[in-house]
């Protein structure tokens, strides 16, 4: 990833959770705020990510934009899956877990409901991108 656009994302995600603001909301294709630990270097990351609502949690694509790999923060939810996300301001300690297949394709298709992008993403990998659920603790 450029310096730059780590930059941003990094900006973009302080800003979401000091003011709640930014694409923050509760409705599906709302942005929430990943705090997450790196995998290897036990760095502490934020990582804003789109969101569709799954039950009483959350669900978000690994797309990476359609990349042949997985996104970073993917491999550091397989390895510390107790994180913690932001929803506008407001704190929510979570378990990650990668949808079950059957469930991954309802979860799908509700992004590509809300952003058309995300049928994109698929045809442009070979890869399955995987949906992860966070499920409040």
């Amino acid at each position: 990833m450029s310096t730059l656009m780590r930059l941003g994302t990094t900006l973009h995600a302080k800003l979401l959770k000091a003011t709640g603001r930014l694409g923050a909301g509760e409705q599906d294709g709302a942005v929430l705020v990943l705090d997450h630990v790196g995998a290897r270097t036990g760095t502490a990351r934020e990582t804003p990510l789109m969101f569709v609502r799954h039950g009483e949690g959350y669900a978000v694509a690994a797309s990476a934009n359609g990349a042949d790999r997985h996104p970073a923060w993917l491999h550091n939810l397989r390895a510390h899956p107790d994180v913690t996300i932001h929803v506008r301001k407001r704190p929510i300690p979570v378990r990650a877990r990668e949808a079950r297949p059957e469930e991954r394709a309802e979860i799908y298709a509700r992004f590509v409901a809300v952003q058309e992008r995300f049928a994109g993403y698929q045809s442009k990998t070979d890869r399955v991108i995987p949906v992860v659920v966070l499920e409040p603790r």
